[in-house]
């Protein structure tokens, strides 16, 4: 027996996707609100072993920073562009097609944010000034991943 529907696994997944990179955006810029209240120039990473709180919050923020990026560009943009009957590709093929579809503002952007992502995973007990730089630049690229999550969440209903 064929099935009369053959995207509504599709569907679930993309519907699936949505509610969790929403959640995950929500919790993101509560967290990035909170860490540039604390400290916006993060001097306290200097003495970072004496701050095991903020520790913990720049932990928190680390971890949705980089979850909502994995989830937006490894999960729901794929998932969305097989919905639109687009070929898929390598990431880069993919981001320069959500770029043309204007569902990220630049590949430029995204690929920039998926490098902090990593300097915040792996360079963050190395080199604090590192750290640091790469902690402010990823807080200034949470409107970004914000719109892209509103765009991808909005198109996908379409």
């Amino acid at each position: 027996m064929t099935d009369k529907y053959p995207n509504t696994g599709l569907v679930a997944r993309l519907e699936h996707l949505q509610r969790v990179v929403t959640k995950e955006c929500d919790y993101l810029i509560y967290t990035a609100q909170g860490l540039k209240q604390t400290d916006p120039k993060f001097c306290w990473l200097d003495k970072v072993e004496q701050n095991a709180s903020l520790t913990e919050r720049l932990d928190a923020f680390v971890s949705r920073y980089c979850r909502l990026q994995d989830t937006l560009g490894d999960k729901l943009l794929p998932t969305y562009l097989s919905m639109q009957l687009e070929p898929l590709g390598t990431v880069l093929d993919n981001l320069n097609r959500a770029e043309k579809l204007g569902l990220i503002p630049s590949v430029a952007d995204w690929i920039e944010a998926r490098s902090l992502r990593n300097n915040l995973v792996h360079e963050y007990t190395e080199d604090v000034e590192l750290l640091r730089h790469s902690i402010l630049r990823a807080l200034e690229l949470v409107p970004m991943l914000e719109t892209v999550t509103k765009n991808l969440c909005q198109q996908s209903r379409k």
